[in-house]
């Protein structure tokens, strides 16, 4: 009986949390339709704007993953210096910054671009990069890494003893990738692609800057456009039930796709590749570890390039943005890793869906719905950054649950009869038993959730004054107003926040962790 009145006792603030993050979530969804009497019928402009969605969703995630194929066979049978460095380097453009990127990828393919000067150079007309195509380009840039890291991660469960078997039985190249890459690739590449699809079905930064006109516009921007210059609730409530169904069928098919029968287990020992010892299979493993070297190192190095001489082109207006993403950044941070730990705690499967759920909504008709409740009450533009800041919270919550609770679950269940048998609960249990064994992980998630919310440019888009404007919202100010110089300065100060504050956090969490 005391096991379980210990359990009990130490799940409810998870349980509380888990509710109130379902009230955040429904609330300003309730507010919106009650507000616009209902959900209408979709228009032709809407249905557009879902053909387009799922259209761009569809080729990013198939030339994002027809590309990391490629990659992870390189990565997974070369062993090279600095490895280690190229394998986090994949992990870098998820905590890019949006516009950021976005701004290095018009330095590299805009109309004076890096590309334009070489096709001016060699008499070719210039190539645009708004519309479809640069919407494409940009998803592929993010989620190519995400991809290779997938992939990479199918090759790895491959036990080396095959390999070694293979071998032996004079098993070549074409062999090799028919009896055992082709069935691993069969059982992964699937999910990879329904993940890269439902992450790109709720793309708005990138389709705001890069979209080029209402042809180009996703059902996240066409929410945005319905409140932010039509005001019509109506419309949003609508396309955002429809996007709601979307992600969701996303996510449900990436969940059954992902799971298979794989290829056993083994004693976990590298074993060389036999197979890929060709002169011209060395050759062509690097050329594509090159180019995807310089896929995602060329935006970086560009904005890097233009931001330097544009910092002291920067109006006073960035530094008073910069300090209010930090401000937002940093509290978003404190209050997500208390949700998260709450929740990781809890140990409820309910407590847990409720925690996944932010992935399918929508952080605009979050930030309507919130509009409409403060309206009555106070100014809402005056709330804008805590507005933003609570969304922030909401929307980075289920990545650093992933993190945290497998971390969570695991210390509970090798010490957590021991601190049930010495009354150990509450404050004292998360002080000496689960905190200093989570270190990494927290730190970890932490980094994460404070660089997503510093490059964060969704909800504070819909009502921020000049007064109060986040830096990526400044930035794209900037580039609206065809100061290319100062938003390019801008863009490197906010890439250098934001993976400062990642690094802070992470190198935080190991360097506590050691001691």
């Amino acid at each position: 009986m005391a096991p379980r009145a210990l359990a009990i006792g130490r799940g409810w603030p998870g349980r509380l949390a888990a509710l109130c993050v379902a009230g955040f979530l429904l609330a300003p969804l309730g507010a919106v339709l009650w507000r616009a009497g209902g959900a209408g019928w979709p228009g032709a402009a809407d249905w557009a704007a879902v053909r387009f969605t799922l259209v761009q969703a569809v080729l990013s995630a198939a030339i994002s993953a027809a590309l990391a194929v490629p990659v992870a066979r390189a990565l997974a049978r070369r062993r090279f210096r600095l490895r280690g460095a190229y394998v986090a380097l994949m992990g870098a453009p998820f905590i890019l910054p949006v516009i950021v990127a976005v701004m290095g990828l018009v330095v590299v393919f805009g109309r004076g671009g890096w590309i334009n000067d070489l096709l001016g150079l060699a008499g070719l007309g210039p190539v645009s990069i708004y519309g479809l195509h640069g919407v494409v380009l940009a998803h592929v840039f993010f989620n190519l890494p995400l991809a290779v890291r997938l992939i990479l991660q199918g090759w790895q469960e491959i036990p080396g003893e095959r390999f070694r078997l293979a071998a032996q039985l004079g098993a070549g190249p074409a062999e090799i990738r028919r009896l055992l890459e082709w069935p691993m690739l069969r059982r992964v590449l699937p999910g990879v692609c329904a993940v890269i699809f439902a992450i790109c079905l709720t793309s708005f930064a990138v389709a705001l800057t890069l979209g080029g006109g209402p042809r180009s516009t996703t059902v996240e921007l066409a929410i945005y456009q319905a409140f932010r210059f039509e005001f019509d609730l109506g419309r949003a409530a609508m396309l955002s039930v429809i996007q709601f169904a979307m992600v969701t069928l996303a996510g449900l098919a990436a969940l059954r796709l992902s799971r298979g029968e794989g290829f056993g287990t083994g004693f976990d020992r590298v074993v060389p590749r036999w197979d890929a010892r060709g002169r011209w299979l060395r050759l062509a493993d690097g050329a594509w570890l090159v180019v995807a070297g310089v896929v995602l190192l060329g935006p970086l190095a560009a904005v890097a390039w233009r931001g330097l001489p544009g910092l002291d082109a920067m109006p006073a207006s960035v530094w008073t943005a910069a300090r209010a993403s930090l401000a937002v950044a940093l509290g978003a941070t404190g209050v997500t890793m208390g949700l998260t730990l709450a929740m990781a705690l809890a140990r409820r499967g309910w407590v847990e869906l409720i925690g996944l759920a932010p992935l399918a909504a929508s952080p605009l008709v979050l930030g309507s719905g919130l509009f409409l409740l403060l309206n009555p009450v106070a100014n809402p533009a005056s709330l804008a950054l805590v507005v933003t800041m609570a969304v922030n919270v909401v929307m980075a919550l289920p990545f650093a649950l992933r993190i945290v609770g497998p971390a969570v679950a695991g210390v509970e269940a090798d010490y957590g009869r021991l601190a049930d048998s010495l009354a150990m609960r509450g404050a004292a249990r998360l002080r000496w038993m689960v905190l200093p064994r989570i270190r990494r992980p927290l730190g970890f998630a932490a980094g994460l959730t404070a660089a997503l919310s510093m490059g964060d440019l969704g909800v504070i888009a819909l009502f921020a004054d000049p007064e109060r404007a986040t830096l990526p919202l400044t930035i794209f100010r900037l580039i609206g107003a065809y100061r290319m110089e100062a938003a390019a300065g801008a863009s490197l100060l906010l890439l250098a926040l934001s993976f400062g504050l990642f690094a802070l956090f992470d190198h935080g969490g190991r360097w506590r962790a050691d001691t």
